[in-house]
């Protein structure tokens, strides 16, 4: 039951980034000018999936102070690599992002290492 803070914390911190990239996207590009850049900017902050995705954000960071007082910092750290191999396989999956054989092994790495840093 303790890892569920953990993995709250993921899945927090996974949709926050998954919710501000779609929105992103869903806005266009950054204008090049000064003023319209603090505007897109601002329309982007009061977009309510970007809100949702702070408040997310700031739950998620809730969570981890609940995993914090379960785990040895150096036990539940290494978890949140998993972070960028989940989010790596949406936004493939989502945004049709490529994974190259670099990243494959970068994943497998991170998944390996987590594995053995929850070990000891």
């Amino acid at each position: 039951m303790n890892y569920l803070y953990i993995v709250l914390t993921i899945a927090l911190t996974v949709y926050g980034q998954i919710a501000i990239k779609m929105q992103v996207l869903a806005a266009g590009a950054l204008p090049a000018a000064g003023a319209d850049k603090l505007l897109f900017l601002l329309r982007l902050l009061l977009n309510p999936w970007i809100v949702s995705a702070f408040a997310a954000a700031f739950l998620a960071s809730i969570s981890w102070m609940g995993a914090m007082t379960k785990f040895p910092l150096s036990h539940a750290y290494p978890f949140m690599a998993l972070n960028f191999v989940i989010v790596l396989l949406l936004g493939a999956w989502l945004f049709q992002e490529p994974i190259s054989i670099t990243k494959m092994v970068g994943m497998a790495l991170i998944c390996a290492g987590t594995v053995i840093a929850a070990q000891g």
